[in-house]
């Protein structure tokens, strides 16, 4: 599954482990509109996906 890097910060969301109340396996593109990144608060406009390469 597609991980995706906060720009802000750098925190990796792996969809793969979850997130507190996000289950895992739950992908980054159904995560609530209102979801933040738990490190530094930024919306999920400031993530991108992880480079793999």
């Amino acid at each position: 599954m597609q991980k995706w890097v906060c720009t802000i910060c750098g925190y990796v969301y792996d969809p793969a482990v979850g997130e507190g109340d996000i289950p895992p396996r739950t992908p980054f593109e159904e995560l609530p509109e209102d979801w933040v990144c738990p490190l530094c608060g930024a919306g999920k406009e400031s993530f991108e996906p992880e480079d793999s390469g």
